[in-house]
């Protein structure tokens, strides 16, 4: 079996990358998005809600442009008050 951590990802940038994004369906993503990533272009798409409807998750899809740019991202994403968990 791989042990995913003794392993780098090797990625070619830039690059589309995703990330779910779980927050409380009472929230707005699109102004949570907006409040992370400002004007910078991206796609956001509903995923799955959970079963007694408190969460959504939903699909947000940019191009990154280096690594430091995708977990920068991941941190600003992580940061935010309304964003419960990032996947």
């Amino acid at each position: 079996m791989i042990n995913l951590n003794e392993h780098k990802l090797e990625l070619n940038y830039p690059c589309s990358w995703e990330y779910k994004v779980v927050i409380k369906a009472e929230q707005n993503i699109k102004n949570i998005i907006k409040d992370v990533l400002k004007d910078r272009k991206h796609g956001i798409k509903p995923s799955k809600t959970s079963s007694k409807g408190k969460f959504q998750s939903h699909t947000l899809a940019l191009m990154v442009d280096n690594e430091e740019d995708r977990k920068n991202i991941y941190k600003l994403l992580g940061e935010h008050q309304h964003i419960k968990m990032i996947v």
